[in-house]
C-alpha cells in the first residue's frame, strides 16, 4: 500500500528549547518520534542520539533475515547503549533519558515499538485507537482499574515513567504487530500534543483534513492555541492503495 506522511515539531509556547526530536524515512519504510527528558541539554541530546541509532540500526539491518520484532528490539537496545555510553563521556547529562515509538512497515507487515509514553494512534473512519501503551504509572493503574482513564488525564502523577531510554535497568520494550488497511491514518506523537488535546480533538483533525502536512500544522497550532507548555511533535501517515 501506498503511504503519504509529513512531520512536525514546535517548542510550544513555554519551553525555551525542543527536547523532541523525530525522523522520517523518505521512503516510508519507517517513522519515530522521541521525546527527550533530563535537562535542556539532556533531554535535547537524547532524543537526538535515540532517533539517529535507532534510524542507522534499521539501515544497516533491513535487508537481513531477523524478523521486524527482532530488529526492532535491537534498536531500541542500540539506542539505550549509546544514550547509556554518552552519559559516561558527559557526566553533566547523566539523567537524560528518552522516550521513543516506532511505526515500521517491512516485508509485508507493520509493526509498532515504543518505550514511554510517546504515542502511535490509528484512525479508521471515525475511530481513533491508541496501538502504543503508555509506559507510565497511571497506564498501569488504569489497567488495574485503580483509577478511571478520566482521572488518569489530571492525575499529578501522569507524566511518570516507569521505562525510558537511558537507563540501565531497561527491561521492556513493547513491540506489537498492526492491522493496516487502505485509508487508514497513522499518528506518532509526543506527550505534548496529547496532553493539551483529547483523542476526540485529534480524531476530527485527522479526519477533516486530507492533506498530511497540513494536518500536522492543524494538530500542533491546535495543542499551541490550549496551552502548549510542552514541545508538539506530530507525524502523520496516510495508508492508501498502491498507485
Amino acid at each position: 500500500m501506498k503511504r503519504y506522511f509529513a512531520g512536525l515539531t514546535d517548542t510550544g509556547k513555554v519551553r525555551t528549547v525542543n527536547q523532541d526530536a523525530y525522523y522520517i524515512d523518505q521512503e516510508g519504510r519507517f517513522f519515530i518520534v522521541a521525546d527527550g527528558m533530563g535537562g535542556h541539554a539532556g533531554g535535547q541530546e537524547a532524543s537526538q542520539i535515540a532517533t539517529k541509532t535507532i534510524t542507522e540500526h534499521l539501515n544497516a539491518h533491513w535487508d537481513s533475515s531477523a524478523p521486524s520484532p527482532v530488529l526492532l528490539k535491537e534498536a531500541f537496545i542500540a539506542a539505550n547503549r549509546a544514550i547509556l555510553d554518552d552519559q559516561i563521556s558527559h557526566p553533566e547529562r547523566s539523567d537524560m533519558g528518552t522516550t521513543a515509538v516506532v511505526a515500521l512497515f517491512r516485508d509485508g507487515e507493520s509493526w509498532c515499538a515504543n518505550v514511554g509514553d510517546s504515542r502511535l494512534y490509528r484512525l479508521r473512519g471515525h475511530t481513533l485507537t491508541q496501538i502504543s501503551e503508555d509506559q507510565t504509572w497511571v497506564a498501569q493503574a488504569v489497567k488495574r482499574k485503580a483509577i478511571s482513564p478520566d482521572d488518569a488525564r489530571v492525575h499529578p502523577w501522569r507524566h511518570v515513567l516507569s521505562q525510558c531510554l537511558g537507563r540501565e535497568d531497561l527491561s521492556q520494550i513493547d513491540i506489537f504487530p498492526m492491522e493496516i488497511q487502505a485509508g487508514d491514518r497513522l499518528l506518532l506523537c509526543s506527550d505534548g500534543l496529547t496532553e493539551e488535546l483529547p483523542d476526540s480533538v485529534i480524531a476530527n483533525q485527522l479526519k477533516s483534513i486530507r492533506a498530511c502536512e497540513a494536518a500536522t500544522q492543524a494538530l500542533v497550532d491546535a495543542a499551541i492555541d490550549r496551552e502548549g507548555k510542552d514541545n508538539i511533535t506530530v507525524i502523520v501517515v496516510m495508508i492508501n492503495q498502491d498507485d
